[in-house]
């Protein structure tokens, strides 16, 4: 009799098994179904163009390496970063907005910061750590010397002439990142698709301190979306870079040599 209780138990025991299996196959397949059907992401696809305009110049004493940066977009759907704030808190939290293949939208939740900038050229809301720039040194790769950019006003500010699937005949975010509101409450920046965001060489923070810097072979790399918290489509075009000679002994009165040797798209070691 105890034997018939106890294999009764166990048949009950094994029924409970096969059947907590067979929900969790059930609830799995369910989730494979749903997921397989909502729509497509329209993912951006950030693209680090060489720096540009690469040059030095002497302000108060110190010597600036300075340039220019840009970032492309060529992915299937639109860079959208919105931020908000309570009253009382200084910065923004800035959640990345992607768009679907049926217009809806799905959010990737605290990508960033945003943070009001006062200067003498503009006063306005800045997306921090987009794009950084490194000097490294060409032989290990070392960090040399880092940047000081603080951040960015995103928008579509020059047209690459590149033809991509859903790119708008003129640019579509054109805002000024809230000019002249620090107690604004929200922002809107971006990319669309087939625009790029650029900045001139020196303009705050376009620019690298290389004061007593030996001379040698360095790399000047700039990356956008470092730390991969804005969702893309790949990030194997996120950084590029360009190999730099530079020479004290052999510069113009006060002012290194320098000397461009190798421009390096979409990859971030230049040497080789």
């Amino acid at each position: 009799m105890r034997r018939t209780r106890m294999f009764l138990t166990y048949l009950v025991a094994g029924a409970l098994c096969l059947g907590g299996v067979a929900a969790i196959v059930v609830f799995a397949a369910t989730s494979r179904q749903d997921a397989a059907a909502e729509p497509p992401e329209l993912q951006p696809d950030l693209v680090q163009r060489i720096p540009t305009d690469v040059g030095v110049r002497r302000r108060e004493g110190r010597f600036q390496l300075g340039f220019e940066s840009a970032v492309e977009n060529h992915g299937s759907g639109p860079l959208i970063v919105t931020g908000s704030r309570s009253a009382s808190e200084p910065d923004m939290t800035a959640d990345q907005a992607i768009e679907r293949a049926d217009g809806s939208r799905v959010y990737e939740p605290s990508v960033g910061r945003f943070r009001y900038t006062r200067s003498p050229s503009h006063e306005h809301w800045h997306y921090l750590g987009f794009d950084r720039y490194e000097l490294r040194r060409a032989s290990d790769h070392v960090l040399a010397r880092p940047d000081r950019k603080t951040g960015f006003c995103l928008g579509d500010r020059y047209d690459p002439g590149r033809q991509l699937p859903g790119k708008a005949e003129d640019p579509v975010l054109e805002g000024d990142c809230r000019k002249n509101e620090p107690q604004s409450r929200d922002v809107l920046q971006g990319i669309t698709v087939g625009y790029g965001d650029d900045y001139a060489a020196y303009l705050e923070g376009q620019s690298i301190d290389i004061t007593g810097l030996p001379s040698g072979l360095y790399e000047l790399v700039h990356r956008a979306n470092g730390d991969r918290r804005v969702r893309e489509s790949t990030y194997s075009n996120n950084a590029s870079s360009v190999l730099l000679r530079i020479d004290w002994r052999r510069g113009p009165a006060r002012l290194p040599y320098l000397e461009q040797l190798r421009s390096c798209p979409r990859r971030e070691r230049c040497t080789g």
